[in-house]
């Protein structure tokens, strides 16, 4: 990555903090397979005495040691109880290391807030491995058939599946029993070794697993060359900038340690109308963001004045000026960077934009300084011609795409970032500047459209105000899959009110698009919007993405 450091001591604060906050994240804790079993030997004991000369005994040993697997009761495991579907996709999670998300918004009818597999139900939805049988139903208390577990295992695992890809003659004696959604799967767990048949050579796709079976099979997992040691890596850690809105230092500091942000933007630099520099920078928020192994790109602003911005970039000297002033803060306040949003530009101004990116990021080069430059999505408007995306992504170090506005408060209703929208934007981008030079940026606010007597307005609002909205007025919300997001609409009054939602289900979504390119990082507009289960659903997008079973 680019990451530009003052020193090389901060890049090693910064790497044991997130290490640190790696760690904190995982909540359970985790033993190779040789220490879990060692862990059995050494005690001479199984964990429950009802596994006893049972064919799991081991595996059940090994899995309760990594806490994949509970008991039912002291010193109870029922090896011969089948496993519900929640309580098999709580296992997967655990195995997978997927954190438990206390989300506000609930994917299935029948799974209710209330119940303990609400949180691990909800992150297997949001990285795509649980499935529900109808739109609004996951049928959590009904026992997890063989083949089911197959589908969600080889789902887990990543595993190339085609219906082509099973043999040509049975290989199991009830294989017309199979389904066909679930025959791919189940002949390639019988590839990998992890999942076969009966000594009848039965495969008995419609019998509930059972516990024994589950653990059995997690055991096999976990065991395979290499698969433990994937799942116990740490994942890279992106960029993550977080921007400072409408927060005190201490408001933005408590959100920022809440958060898995490793870079602040705090909001402190702005153009005049002079062409000088309206400095309001918190010194005492740069000490604590590198006391606590944190980045500072100080977000450069032009408060959309587009007058003000043209009469400093098409003057050569005063362009020259203002960069050397920006280079001089930086190095005044030890900046570890500079993040340019300059909005509602000139297209003429396209040369001398850039113009100026190049002449700044030679001076920040000498700091050993980061330059990050805010752009919209290029969708061939007036508002983007003046971005030469090519020549920018030259320049600076990193370009951030600001993955929100799709519609906004003048326009028509819709969502503010729907999957489709982003992923064209992304895919745009990346033909022009290379994926290790871009940063996307998230929404973590929304707008709630209403309509009433034919007009339809909308208001501005965070995250957390929409899911109170959600929650308060009962409102009707549904899963979009091609928008990859709920939408919800109540009355109130004679009004109608509509929310294209984003939660931690959508931005893990769009997290996962931006980790199938490789993105650099992320950026999140803004601090203070989002409700705190988001950072875990996307932390766990991360994760899942970065696994590779091969």
């Amino acid at each position: 990555m680019l990451f530009k450091l003052a020193t090389a001591s901060r890049k090693a604060v910064a790497s044991a903090a997130l290490a640190g906050m790696l760690a904190g994240w995982m909540s359970e804790p985790w033993l190779t397979p040789a220490a879990a079993a060692a862990s059995v030997s050494a005690s001479g004991a199984l964990p429950f005495d009802d596994v006893r000369d049972n064919f799991a005994a081991q595996a059940i040993s090994n899995m309760a040691a990594l806490h994949i697997v509970t008991g039912t009761g002291e010193r109870r495991f029922e090896p011969d109880k089948p496993v519900t579907r929640a309580e098999f996709m709580t296992m997967l999670d655990r195995l997978l290391r997927i954190e438990p998300v206390e989300s506000a918004i609930s994917s299935f009818s029948d799974v209710p807030k209330t119940a303990w597999f609400y949180r691990w139900v909800q992150p297997a939805v949001q990285i795509g491995l649980a499935k529900g049988k109808s739109d609004t139903s996951f049928e959590p208390n009904r026992p997890v058939t063989r083949e089911e577990a197959a589908a969600l295992i080889a789902r887990a695992l990543k595993q190339p599946l085609s219906a082509g890809a099973a043999p040509s003659a049975p290989v199991y004696r009830d294989q017309a029993r199979i389904q066909a959604w679930s025959l791919p799967a189940v002949y390639r767990l019988r590839q990998l070794g992890l999942m076969g048949g009966d000594d009848d050579g039965s495969f008995r796709p419609a019998s509930p697993m059972t516990r024994q079976e589950a653990a059995a099979l997690l055991d096999r997992i976990w065991s395979y060359p290499g698969w433990a040691a994937e799942i116990q890596a740490a994942p890279d850690n992106p960029i993550q900038l977080g921007w400072q809105y409408g927060q005190s230092t201490a408001q933005y500091e408590k959100e920022v340690q809440a958060s898995g942000i490793n870079t602040l933007s705090p909001r402190s630099f702005f153009l005049d109308k002079n062409g000088t520099i309206a400095d309001d920078t918190d010194a005492a928020l740069v000490a604590w963001a590198h006391g606590n192994g944190k980045q500072v790109w100080t977000m450069v602003g032009n408060r959309s004045d587009q007058a003000a911005t043209h009469a400093m970039l098409s003057d050569a000297g005063r362009r020259s000026a203002f960069a050397l002033q920006l280079a001089g803060l930086v190095r005044q306040y030890g900046l570890d960077g500079l993040n340019i949003d300059f909005e509602n530009m000139a297209p003429g101004d396209r040369q001398s934009f850039t113009a100026f990116i190049s002449e700044l990021n030679d001076e920040l080069d000498d700091l050993h300084a980061v330059l990050s430059v805010n752009v919209s999505p290029d969708f061939g408007t007036d508002w983007t011609d003046v971005f030469d995306y090519a020549a920018l992504g030259k320049e600076a170090d990193y370009i951030v795409l600001m993955g929100y506005d799709e519609h906004w408060g003048g326009g028509d209703p819709g969502s503010v970032s729907s999957l489709p929208w982003l992923r064209a934007g992304l895919t745009t981008l990346l033909k022009q500047v290379s994926a290790a030079r871009v940063v996307l940026a998230l929404p973590l606010y929304n707008r709630d459209w209403r309509s009433e007597a034919g007009m339809t307005v909308s208001e501005e609002i965070s995250l957390l105000q929409q899911n109170a909205r959600v929650t308060g007025m009962r409102a009707k919300a549904s899963w979009e899959e091609t928008m990859g997001q709920y939408y919800a609409y109540y009355g109130k009054g004679a009004s109608i009110h509509r929310i294209w939602l984003e939660d931690g289900r959508s931005l893990s979504l769009k997290v996962g698009l931006g980790q199938s390119f490789g993105v650099a990082g992320y950026g999140f507009w803004y601090m203070g919007g989002e409700s705190l289960d988001v950072w875990t659903s996307m932390a766990n997008a991360r994760r899942f993405a970065s696994y590779v079973f091969d």
